[in-house]
């Protein structure tokens, strides 16, 4: 992925992972990376890149599926907008605007642990 970046720490002080926006952007290094072992990654850090386009699974030729899902399909977990450094470039932001803000803290990258509704945003195959 190009021009990718720590959006923010993946914390687990509540009932689900929730994730705790960085003041400024970081350029992952791959020192930075290691801190998360023995965990995968997306466990500790939540990163964010430019979108790809044509290039990801959820673009359907015009617009982000992921973003269309997490806007229509989950529940907002913040009142206001989160103090978020990629917002002016966020495909998420441009396409869906605060819904997709009001529910991003909630969006961790790893699916293996998530609920039947992130499963489902994520574009995931059903369980069981």
């Amino acid at each position: 992925m190009a021009d990718v970046q720590v959006l923010g720490v993946v914390t687990r002080d509540g009932p689900a992972p929730a994730l705790a926006y960085l003041d400024e952007p970081v350029a992952p290094t791959p020192e930075m990376l290691a801190l998360a072992a023995p965990l995968p990654v997306s466990n500790v850090f939540r990163l964010a890149a430019r979108c790809e386009e044509s290039k990801c699974t959820h673009f359907d030729g015009a617009r982000c599926q992921l973003a269309v899902r997490i806007a229509k399909l989950l529940p907002e977990v913040v009142d206001s907008l989160p103090a978020c450094t990629i917002r002016p470039q966020c495909r998420w932001f441009r396409q869906e605007g605060r819904a997709a803000c009001l529910r991003c803290p909630q969006i961790v990258t790893g699916t293996y642990e998530a609920d039947d509704v992130l499963q489902q945003v994520a574009g995931a195959p059903k369980r069981g």
